[in-house]
């Protein structure tokens, strides 16, 4: 009940920035349908004009709509290219923070004056995203480093509009239809990743798991944080300079889209911990040729049994039958009252075979994932809402790297990668007995 007070006043402004965002949609709308005559080119503009909307609104109502708009720039199987446009500008071209509230952040958490810990820091930040911004700076030892200071009251922020997200899942549960795809465990699962970005010492331990990780694989690279000048809100970390891979011109990236593919399938496969935020904006093509990774706030670490359920999953994906995907639902997924197993293996025989004739170009994770759900969701099949992080870093990965090589069959590179480790984890035929039944 102590809540209640922000809540409803937060829940209110939430109501008003939508109703707003809905009338300005409703009258783009209407204009363009007085002036533009031709049917594609008006459904193309409403598109770009929903996805300005939809960036504006999320950026007065802060970090947790930041971070839910930075999701959504991920999913071309659900939005359209002009709407993803606009959000993508939601992953680090937000306004800052003020130098003064940057500098007292950096006071309380390191003690002391700015100038006992920096020889230099630039009052303008080099990037500003949903939870924090990054400033440059130079330490007294003359090494040059990136400073990251989380917002004031993100948290806080976060918190509250969690309690409303799930208040509002849980009015969603009340559909038994809806029920089916568990909307309060993915919401929260949800807020949780976005408000372990708030922590960096969990990003500092993260980036040390990550060099020891990929200690020996060539041509990929992390930055060295420095422990003395980090705390819960301040990371301070070696500063790399390159072009991000959302910035690079046209020309031939395929040598890089396979190091961007090949560490993504290492991360997810060999190591069991994921980078669930890989968009290009976290990603940069240093002057030395290496592809460096930074922002490792939001990962996830996998248990042996998710980590087995998702290198069947994915076994499924690559180089799968119908009767893989019918054996991998029954063994890893809790599915309610009796299911028609039959016709669950035909409706993946169907689904399955669209995808498998399609042209490289032409296959995207994204929608693939989301019919195999679909089809899960139709008989009452439900997955674990854990999967849901791990999936978004899928399905980003995978459009990030066809930006970079257009042509690329993830299926089939997917395949190459995991037909070792499927064969050491004895995965090529799962058991027709479930696992866990609800």
């Amino acid at each position: 009940m102590r809540h209640w007070p922000g809540n409803l006043v937060r829940f209110l402004a939430i109501t008003l920035v939508v109703l707003v965002a809905a009338v300005l949609y409703g009258l783009g709308r209407l204009g363009l349908r007085l002036v533009v005559w031709r049917r594609a080119r008006r459904a193309a503009l409403a598109a770009g004009l929903r996805g300005r909307i939809l960036r504006r609104g999320m950026m007065l109502l802060g970090a947790t709509f930041i971070k839910l708009g930075q999701v959504m720039s991920t999913r071309p199987d659900l939005l359209p290219p002009q709407t993803i446009h606009h959000l993508r500008k939601l992953q680090d071209t937000l306004p800052a923070f003020s130098p003064r509230r940057a500098r007292k952040i950096l006071e309380a958490e390191l003690g002391g004056r700015v100038e006992d810990h920096f020889a230099e820091l630039d009052p303008r930040p080099v990037a500003a995203a949903s939870v924090a911004q990054v400033h440059r700076a130079r330490l007294r030892d003359g090494r040059e480093v990136a400073v990251k200071i989380v917002r004031p009251d993100v948290r806080h922020t976060i918190e509250r509009d969690g309690r409303l997200m799930v208040w509002f899942a849980r009015l969603l549960e009340l559909s038994k239809k809806l029920r089916l795809s568990q909307p309060v465990a993915h919401t929260r699962e949800f807020i949780a990743g976005i408000l372990e970005q708030t922590d960096l010492r969990r990003e500092a331990d993260n980036y040390t798991r990550f060099r020891a990780n990929f200690a020996g694989v060539p041509g990929v690279r992390f930055p060295v944080v420095v422990p003395e000048k980090s705390s819960e809100r301040v990371l301070t970390m070696s500063f790399e300079r390159g072009r991000k891979l959302d910035a690079l011109g046209p020309g031939d990236h395929s040598a890089l889209a396979k190091v961007t593919r090949t560490t993504f399938l290492k991360m997810c496969f060999e190591d069991g911990f994921v980078h669930a935020d890989l968009h290009p904006g976290n990603m940069l093509l240093a002057d030395d040729g290496d592809l460096v990774i930074f922002d490792v706030g939001l990962c996830k670490f996998l248990t042996p049994d998710l980590h087995l359920q998702l290198v069947d999953f994915a076994r499924c994906v690559a180089m799968g039958t119908a009767g893989d995907f019918v054996a991998h639902l029954r063994r890893f997924h809790t599915y309610m009252g009796d299911v028609d197993w039959d016709e669950v293996r035909r409706d993946a025989e169907a689904f399955a075979g669209r995808f498998r004739d399609g042209k490289a170009a032409e296959i995207e994770m994204g929608v693939f994932i989301k019919e195999v759900f679909e089809i899960a969701r139709k008989h009452h099949i439900q997955p674990l809402p854990e999967m849901t992080l791990i999936l978004v870093g899928v399905v980003t990965a995978e459009g990030l790297s066809k930006r970079l090589a257009p042509d690329v069959n993830t299926f089939h590179e997917m395949a190459a990668f995991l037909m070792p480790l499927v064969a050491r984890l004895g995965l090529g035929a799962a058991p027709a007995t479930p696992a866990r039944a609800g």
